[in-house]
């Protein structure tokens, strides 16, 4: 499900597309540009797979204008109806004034925005599992 970009929609709030620049969608050296919207801002960031392990972990590199990080997300089985996701997001470059203020300001700013999306996630795997 995490991979699955039908459903993105249901839990990144304004997703609109992804479309792929190199590689095999999805595949480790893969990259891709995504497109996001939200109010009267739109986001694009290219992101690349460095490392898909998956069932495992998938970790990649998120670019914009503004920053760069990358994100480890790693899927451990607890039970055969539980697992645990975790996601590691070390932002490695702010560029520009106001985002480096940002930063320095508010450092949980950007950590809450990766929080509720695995929250709605998970919701939405919830969701779709009682069906």
């Amino acid at each position: 499900m995490w991979m699955d970009e039908a459903k993105f929609p249901e839990w990144q709030e304004g997703f609109k597309h992804r479309k792929w620049l190199q590689g095999e969608p999805n595949n480790t050296h893969s990259k891709s540009e995504i497109l996001f919207v939200q109010g009267k801002r739109t986001l694009e960031l290219e992101e690349r797979i460095l490392d898909n392990s998956l069932p495992d972990y998938i970790l990649g590199e998120y670019v914009h204008k503004h920053m760069t990080n990358t994100q480890k997300t790693t899927f451990e089985m607890v039970s055969p109806s539980i697992t645990l996701i975790r996601s590691d997001v070390e932002y490695t470059a702010f560029r520009g004034f106001m985002p480096k203020l940002l930063a320095r300001l508010f450092p949980g700013m950007f950590k809450n925005q990766s929080q509720k999306w695995l929250d709605n996630f998970g919701r939405m795997v919830k969701s779709t599992i009682s069906k």
